[in-house]
Order: C-alpha cells, then sequence, then structure tokens
C-alpha cells in the first residue's frame, strides 16, 4: 500500500472550503419564512380592508323645497330641476304635486315650455301634459310622482323614495298630491 501524501498530488496542501456568511440552506430558510410572513402580512391587510367595505353614500331622496306661497298658482316651477331633477306643480285650486323630471321612455330630463304648456323630452321627443300624462312620443307611459308634503313649519317637503304611476291607479293616494 502506497503512503498517501499528506500534501496532495500536486504537492499543495488539499483545498479547504471557504467559510462563508450565508449558506444554501441559511439562504432558503430566510425566503421560506419571509413568504411565511409575507402571506400572513397580506391576510391581515385584506381581513382589515374586509371590516371596512365599500359603501356608497348617497345624498337624502327627501328635501324641503321652501313654502307654498313661494309657488304661484298655475305655473310649473323649474327651480329644483337641475338639482333634484323635480318640478313642483301648482294648480290654479291651490293643489300641489311634484313631477319626477325623468322620461319614462329612456331616462332623459325633459324641458318644461310654457308657452305650448307641455313637457318635451329632448331625446327622442316624447310630450307630457302639465299633469305629466304621455299624449306623443315613444314615453310608454305617465311621468311619475313623488311624495309632496307640508311640515311642521309649513314647508313643502318632498320625498323622492315614495313614487305614484298613473297607469297603477297611485295618483289618487295620500301623498301623491298636497292640498295647500
Amino acid at each position: 500500500m502506497a503512503d498517501r501524501d499528506p500534501k496532495g498530488a500536486h504537492g499543495g496542501q488539499a483545498p479547504a472550503l471557504e467559510a462563508t456568511l450565508w449558506s444554501r440552506r441559511d439562504i432558503f430558510s430566510l425566503a421560506g419564512w419571509a413568504g411565511f410572513f409575507g402571506v400572513l402580512g397580506a391576510s391581515a391587510l385584506a381581513f382589515t380592508r374586509f371590516m371596512f367595505p365599500r359603501v356608497l353614500f348617497e345624498p337624502s331622496p327627501t328635501f324641503r323645497a321652501g313654502t307654498p306661497d313661494e309657488y304661484p298658482a298655475g305655473a310649473v316651477s323649474e327651480r329644483w330641476k337641475k338639482d333634484e331633477r323635480i318640478w313642483i306643480v301648482r294648480q290654479d285650486d291651490g293643489t300641489f304635486y311634484a313631477l319626477l323630471a325623468i322620461c319614462t321612455h329612456l331616462g332623459c330630463t325633459p324641458n318644461w315650455f310654457q308657452a305650448e304648456d307641455k313637457f318635451k323630452c329632448p331625446c327622442h321627443g316624447s310630450g307630457f301634459k302639465r299633469s305629466g300624462i304621455n299624449f306623443e312620443g315613444p314615453a310608454p307611459r305617465p311621468l311619475e310622482r313623488v311624495k309632496i308634503s307640508l311640515s311642521d313649519d309649513g314647508q313643502l317637503v318632498v320625498d323622492k323614495s315614495l313614487k305614484f304611476r298613473y297607469e297603477l291607479g297611485e295618483w289618487d293616494k295620500p301623498g301623491a298630491k298636497l292640498k295647500a
């Protein structure tokens, strides 16, 4: 048996493994723990976000429209058309009703023409009488009325969440019109 040369075949020292700061095992272990805590943090963030849902806050459908003496008899008020999409009509006998300014055909906002005494939709030409009843164009039904009432302090209160439809016979129900 031949003696082994401790210096190696090349006459030098045997190559020693250099000591490193990070081994492959340490890097993979660190990556595993980082992934675990990353998933845990993302889950906590998602759960926290879930506790505060996205909600659409809409304005109240009820608004005060002023006192009855602000509306002349026999006139259609366009005061609330832009902001609330409502016309307030005061008949000659003092009765009030509020019409929703949304065409029943495709939802456009009609215009009031005082000279012709009618509402006319600019989109497809539907025409409505002062009462809201359709008489021309493609609109399938009359305009809807919304609830109108008098508050304790004497102001008109319009509630757009309660609608009255003519074809269902609801224009005679309480709230569809107001005798002031």
